[in-house]
């Protein structure tokens, strides 16, 4: 199927629209509330979003309390025992670089120079940091102005689903079955499906998360996904006194995670390559604690990640007479190849609509996770399709604007794809 040139014109300036709004309003999570969602910003973004779905004229449109954000559309006539299908995004963006009074710029007609930034001027982009951007030259690419991130994770994919859903809504052409569209709170945080219905999501063929990255990609397999949180009990005592008897918990932290192989840490490890990852330390002498996390593709290397932090405490505990070390492994997410393996029609249906799209096929192995990932352990499949937003997490993170257009279409396709017989 073809899309008309006004179908396109529409979803390009919609989704355009869309993200530029939704990005002006800071939703990043945190993992220190215990709270559902994390951070009241998010039910701020919620609420737009319910009032648009009902201004599209979707129907069942729940925001709950939990800040989750659900809507049906009803089937094209004619259509109605289609498998249900659901695109999914999520509303959180990272902590880990603020997501407050986001100014974006949009630098039109990229000509393959450094990208820099007003608000920070050491701060650049370049094909050495994105090799990516050889391919966009001569497009227009948003960014933000260097004190926040952009916000195209996940907002870009919400700003596609709702452009989807105003050509879905303008042209009665573009036929579809029975579509769910769902927003989901603190994915960044690895609870997006903590308070997820899913009674309501059951009625599901698939579902397709629109969280990836580089225009083209489809993701089908996803980390194994584990955090360890440490605690550190040492002993306290006046340092003019303390030969041989403090016990200084966070200098004995500090050493304890220099015995980490540097070589498999986030910023020495590739493709499908897993590594050891610490993004928290604080404490005194007398505790201290410490976050990490552990990623791999493979369960049983992650097995030997976790063996061998063990194998460390025992050492350290022995090394330092008195010393309590306490670690707890949780295990985040598995990955999503194991249960999507075994669907290979839904894939097909979406390797389809990229390549209709006009775009490269793109096929990689996510360095993280998404929704996705949890959902389709929970029984309903769910691949991961790109969004269009590079370097996310960061101050240098960007989208080309034509990729927030193609991920439109790519929704619309894939629609259209599970109505035809093939």
């Amino acid at each position: 199927m073809q899309l008309s040139n006004d179908i396109l014109k529409l979803i390009q300036e919609e989704a355009k629209i869309r993200f530029l709004r939704y990005i002006q309003i800071n939703t990043m999570s945190s993992e220190k509330t215990g709270t559902h969602p994390s951070t009241p910003e998010q039910l701020v973004l919620g609420k737009l979003l319910k009032e648009e779905l009902t201004e599209l004229g979707l129907e069942n449109i729940i925001h709950d309390e939990f800040g989750y954000v659900y809507a049906d559309l009803q089937a094209s006539e004619g259509y109605e025992n289609t498998p249900s299908i659901g695109f999914i995004a999520h509303m959180d963006t990272s902590p880990a670089a603020s997501g407050k009074n986001v100014k974006y710029i949009i630098h039109e007609k990229y000509d393959g120079s450094p990208i820099t930034f007003p608000k920070d001027e050491k701060l650049s982009i370049t094909t050495g940091d994105s090799p990516e951007l050889a391919k966009m030259i001569g497009m227009d690419i948003i960014t933000a102005s260097g004190d926040t991130l952009l916000g195209a994770d996940d907002k870009a994919g919400i700003a596609e689903i709702m452009a989807a859903l105003t050509a879905w809504k303008n042209y009665p052409e573009l036929k579809h079955g029975p579509i769910i569209v769902y927003f989901t709170p603190d994915e960044e945080i690895g609870e997006g499906t903590e308070k997820i219905d899913m009674e309501r999501l059951n009625q599901l063929k698939c579902a397709y998360t629109m969280d990836g990255g580089e225009m083209g990609e489809l993701e089908t397999e996803c980390f194994d996904a584990w955090k360890a949180e440490f605690e550190f009990i040492g002993l306290s005592v006046h340092p003019g006194y303390a030969k041989n008897k403090m016990i200084n918990a966070i200098n004995v932290a500090s050493r304890f995670f220099t015995q980490i192989p540097e070589y498999e840490t986030p910023e020495h490890t590739e493709d499908r390559e897993g590594f050891y990852h610490l993004y928290d330390l604080s404490g005194g002498e007398e505790n201290a604690k410490a976050k990490m996390i552990l990623r791999d593709f493979e369960v049983n290397r992650n097995k030997q990640r976790m063996d061998y932090i063990e194998s460390l405490k025992n050492t350290f505990e022995n090394l330092y007479k008195g010393l309590q070390i306490n670690v707890e492994f949780t295990h985040s997410y598995e990955n999503m190849n194991i249960f999507l393996s075994s669907y290979p029609e839904i894939v097909k249906k979406a390797e389809k609509a990229i390549l209709d799209a006009g775009l490269e096929l793109i096929r990689t192995a996510i360095r993280g996770g998404t929704d996705g990932a949890r959902l389709s352990a929970k029984g309903l499949p769910t691949p991961n399709i790109f969004a269009g937003g590079m370097l996310f997490h960061s101050r240098k993170e960007y989208i080309p604007t034509l990729a927030l257009q193609k991920a439109t279409e790519v929704i619309l396709l894939i629609a259209q794809n599970w109505i035809n017989e093939d």
